[in-house]
């Protein structure tokens, strides 16, 4: 009897719709002589802008043994040379690939998986045309200029049953975890409310027009964004991540961080607030113009509020506040207010009756759940929720006034005003967002 064969992409796309509830084992034959996971059985992934965030998660995939880095693509060729000399460097495969255009690499059948990490005005546009064409995505925050783009990529992901893991890599922290499970946990007393607090924004000069240097393509650069004079600054995360033209500000930038954490801990990553208020100063010259400062209350129909502001406000990071106790936890550190309920989060004797999901490697935990068809730690349902937060926030400090906030149609109520926000910005032409059936 003939035995059918399947390519090794067929194999992957199989595996994930199939979403086992156990973990691929590799038969001996998948391994090279080394022990190592043979070519042919790699994840062979896409890196999709290869800037400073982008080199840094594509040296964290190159450091699981069943990832292979088929290709990259950039507009900026400094970020195309320092990416191919890193993979050359970690990796013994000499065919790499190299794209200035994403939809030559979307198109790629060689490619399983894309690694986006784009300035946020080019988030969308690209990842759903790689969608589209059966890519699975680890998505880097925030998710969108708006809330309706968001939505658009989560109808994406589900209708072509895709994985995606959004770059909350805060979620396979061990410090953020445990602090969260504390909390939900009742050791801290009954929660009163969640305080996040994350740095605020900067003010700047007005940035003159440069010459455009020969190795940016700056017109494909500023995409569905308004045309704008060149400045070298632009291309730089520290100011795009300021520029409403290409992002909310820091308070998606940067608020994703930690309110996605917020969200996690309140046990709100299904549903969203019932309304949401704010204040914030918005620079009054120079090119940066996003929020610079802000304070933000969100309150839940069956959850704790969470507080939400930029750091002159609130401490960096995510504080648990208790009727008997407090604890925040930022990077690399857990504060408690008193110690006495704090014990080892690996010791079984001490676990707790409430226990999130356990990730402690972001990218691992994507390239497992490719593998098995899993659920990886920050999906896309999540993702959005979370996003949605800090994209409200901004909206409520714009509005001036109390916004009543409807969680299941994810809409504001009775407010046209405010749920115009929510729509899409008209994109440059002649980009265009696709429908998504």
């Amino acid at each position: 009897m003939k035995q059918s064969r399947i390519s090794r992409r067929e194999f992957i796309t199989k595996a994930t719709g199939a979403a086992l509830a156990f973990p691929t084992i590799l038969p001996a034959s998948a391994l090279g002589r080394d022990g190592k996971v043979a070519p042919s059985e790699r994840i062979n992934m896409g890196m999709l802008g290869v800037g400073a965030r982008g080199l840094g998660n594509t040296r964290n995939f190159l450091g699981l043994d069943d990832v292979r880095i088929g290709a990259i693509c950039d507009v900026n060729q400094t970020h195309l040379s320092r990416a191919s000399q890193a993979i050359s460097e970690q990796s013994e495969s000499n065919d790499l690939k190299s794209y200035t255009d994403f939809r030559e690499l979307n198109a790629d059948p060689s490619i399983d998986a894309i690694m986006m990490a784009l300035p946020v005005h080019w988030h969308t546009i690209p990842s759903l045309d790689a969608i589209a064409q059966g890519k699975h995505i680890y998505y880097e925050k925030p998710m969108a200029l708006s809330l309706k783009e968001a939505q658009m990529v989560r109808a994406a992901v589900k209708k072509h049953n895709i994985i995606f893991q959004f770059g909350t890599q805060q979620r396979s922290s061990i410090y953020f975890r445990w602090a969260s499970e504390l909390a939900m946990n009742g050791r801290l007393g009954e929660i009163q409310k969640i305080e996040v607090g994350v740095p605020g924004g900067e003010v700047s000069e007005e940035f003159p027009e440069e010459p455009i240097p020969e190795w940016v393509d700056w017109e494909r650069w500023s995409g569905p964004a308004p045309s704008a004079p060149f400045n070298e600054k632009r291309l730089k995360r520290s100011f795009h991540e300021l520029i409403a033209d290409y992002s909310l500000g820091m308070i998606s930038c940067w608020g994703i961080h930690h309110m996605d954490i917020a969200n996690w801990g309140n046990g709100t990553d299904s549903t969203g607030p019932v309304s949401v208020e704010g204040t914030g100063n918005f620079p009054k010259t120079g090119t940066c113009d996003t929020v610079l400062d802000w304070r933000v209350r969100f309150e839940f129909e069956k959850a704790p509020p969470i507080e939400f502001s930029d750091q002159g406000h609130h401490r960096m990071g995510v504080n648990y506040v208790g009727d008997q106790s407090s604890l925040h936890v930022t990077r690399g550190a857990i504060n408690p207010e008193s110690k006495g309920f704090l014990r080892d989060p690996n010791n079984k004797e001490d676990a707790l009756p409430t226990r999130l999901p356990v990730s402690a490697n972001h990218y691992r935990n994507f390239i497992d759940a490719i593998r098995n068809g899993s659920q990886p730690i920050a999906p896309i349902d999540s993702a959005v929720r979370s996003d949605t937060l800090c994209q409200l926030a901004l909206i409520a400090i714009k509005c001036g006034r109390k916004l009543q906030w409807d969680p299941k149609k994810e809409q504001f109520v009775n407010d046209a005003r405010a749920n115009g926000m929510l729509q899409p910005r008209k994109p440059r032409s002649p980009w265009k967002l696709p429908q998504i059936a």
